[in-house]
């Protein structure tokens, strides 16, 4: 009779892939996935390794303990054809073969009762890649639990707890209903997704009831609650979000090794003020690749960005003000403050609420005692810090109450300009002129159109139309100066028919 090989695949990178585990999945003389759902698969396919996988019984099967049963009757026939001892077939598992594998747990049993040889593979769990994301030490206590049979096994309050295969937003809510007996129902936990995949990893801290709710919930996800105790001291120090969940501390060590003194030169020689035109460049880049649409490039910009947000804290850091983790704090209990609606006991019921809200924490905060629109920066371009005098005037219900006010004042506004231009008044027409803006930006705000938006499109559209025009002159041998008026506004409508 052939043996069988139960391999671990890791928690689903290549690197966690064995050599061993490697090897047996190319000798074998049959190959069979518990599941096809696991990132290793996809990159087994493109190495040649033919398998069958077992997820067309979780389709048609009552519930997992008859999923797991099929499958062990499945591959102990399998291993009756053997016609030789040298040959084995694989079962192939996520993680390690001995963590939350009842199907391995029943074939253990049953091939020990048919004096069956079944050999384990190791591999890395998803209990080993969850607590380095989380930065936890299991040898403190860590209780670790199937999200598939908490009602048979309940948590450990006094332990740290680790709930995994909680497979779907349904096993989530079951898992959830089962920890509400033991837990409060704000109990915060943490939520890890993609633990040891690299570009994959997600940790997000909510409440208890919160579980079910959040969409990406699927079969790497795990569900992390720290004791009671230590989650009590936490919420007393205000500080309910672990630092140490944020990814930073990769590009935080490279800033350091610019900033050191055998690094950088270009580097080391910055200053907050040397940096500022940077920090605007970039935020206008991560508009640009916004409004192209492009999330690569978009997610690319976002990180220059982050550079930037790094870059002032390491600095900050070495005039001793503060650092990263400073930053990251602060926002968070920012956060956590001006959403009482959501983490604490306030009520709201629309948006609007929600931002009359958040300018009276912003006040009470600050200790604001100067006038109400004093805090909008003038260093904002003209467009948006117009938006922004609008919408906070309109949270104390400074507004038109319809469209028809803002549309007879931006036609004031434009006659008031007509007649500053028939007396040319320099300083009247810029004045009048102002005043249209305004009104024009005004408008927009009350369709929810942004003005910066608006006329950053329109003037990439005159681009477009204007490099056409050059284009045209160049086939027929004109550069610009050369052209006619009659010829630019010819290849100008040209444009326009194009749609460019």
């Amino acid at each position: 009779m052939q043996r069988i090989i139960v391999a671990g695949l890791g928690p689903g990178s290549w690197e966690g892939l064995t050599v061993r585990v490697w090897e047996a999945l190319l000798q074998a003389r049959r190959v069979f996935f518990r599941t096809e759902q696991h990132p290793i698969v996809e990159i087994l396919k493109k190495q040649g390794v033919a398998y069958q996988s077992f997820d067309f019984l979780y389709e048609h099967k009552a519930n997992f303990e008859e999923i797991y049963t099929s499958m062990v009757d499945i591959l102990l026939q399998e291993a009756r054809l053997a016609n030789s001892e040298e040959t084995f077939i694989v079962f192939a598992v996520p993680g390690h073969p001995l963590v939350a594998e009842r199907a391995v747990e029943l074939l253990l049993k049953r091939a020990s009762d048919e004096a069956l040889v079944v050999e384990l593979l190791p591999a890395m769990s998803g209990i080993e890649a969850v607590y380095t994301v989380l930065k936890v030490d299991p040898g403190q206590g860590l209780c670790i639990l199937d999200g598939l049979a908490l009602s048979d096994t309940p948590p450990r309050t006094d332990l740290a707890n680790l709930v995994l295969q909680v497979y779907n937003p349904r096993i989530a809510s079951e898992v959830k209903l089962n920890l509400m007996e033991y837990y409060a129902d704000d109990y915060r936990i943490q939520v890890i997704r993609g633990a040891g995949i690299p570009g994959e990893e997600k940790v997000i801290s909510l409440p208890l009831y919160k579980l079910d709710h959040l969409p990406w919930i699927d079969h790497l996800t795990s569900v992390y609650l720290l004791p009671v105790q230590e989650n009590a001291e936490k919420e007393r120090e205000g500080n309910q979000f672990s630092l140490s969940r944020y990814p930073l501390d990769p590009l935080v060590e490279v800033m350091d090794a610019l900033l050191a003194p055998d690094g950088c030169p270009w580097d080391r020689a910055q200053t907050h003020h040397s940096l500022r035109p940077y920090l605007i460049e970039e935020t206008y880049e991560v508009l640009e690749a916004l409004e192209v649409g492009d999330m690569p490039w978009f997610a690319e910009e976002l990180g220059d960005l982050l550079l930037q947000i790094v870059f002032h804290a390491a600095l900050a850091r070495q005039g001793e003000y503060f650092d990263i983790n400073d930053v990251i704090l602060k926002i968070t209990q920012k956060m956590i403050r001006r959403h009482p609606h959501v983490f604490g006991e306030d009520k709201v019921q629309t948006s609007g609420e929600v931002l009359v809200n958040w300018e009276q924490i912003k006040r009470q905060e600050s200790a604001e005692t100067g006038p109400y629109l004093a805090g909008i920066p003038r260093a904002l371009p003209a467009l948006l810090r117009a938006q922004k005098v609008q919408a906070k005037a309109t949270r104390v219900g400074f507004d038109w109450p319809s469209i028809e006010g803002v549309w007879a004042k931006v036609k004031e506004e434009l006659k008031e300009l007509v007649e500053a231009l028939a007396h040319s008044d320099p300083e009247k027409m810029q004045e009048e002129l102002g005043d249209l803006l305004f009104a024009v930006v005004n408008l927009g705000r009350f369709i929810n159109i942004d003005a910066e938006t608006a006329l950053s499109r329109t003037i990439d559209k005159f681009i477009r139309r204007f490099n056409y025009i050059e284009k045209r002159g160049a086939e027929e041998g004109k550069d610009l100066l050369q052209m006619s008026l009659q010829e630019m506004d010819r290849w100008w409508e040209e444009a326009k028919q194009l749609e460019l």
